[in-house]
């Protein structure tokens, strides 16, 4: 059970960490004019919001994970 733990743990993070650094790449994409937005709310739509919502879904497991981790090795 404990290894079934840590390997879900490696593959939850590899996943966390891919999924942030493509919406980091992302991020400045939209103002190719050179224009401050001043802060402008902008709505996540496609694949953004999807990978936004992986990526919650991912840092969630990882937080599982963890703590279910913790509980098994004591």
């Amino acid at each position: 059970m404990k290894t079934y733990l840590e390997i879900g743990l490696i593959i939850t993070s590899v996943a966390l960490i891919i999924s942030v650094i493509l919406q980091s790449k992302g991020a400045g994409m939209g103002n190719l004019t050179g224009a401050d937005t001043g802060g402008v709310y902008s709505v996540r739509r496609g694949i953004e919001r999807t990978l936004f919502f992986i990526t919650i879904g991912l840092s969630v497991l990882f937080f599982l994970l963890a703590i279910i981790a913790i509980f098994v090795k004591n």
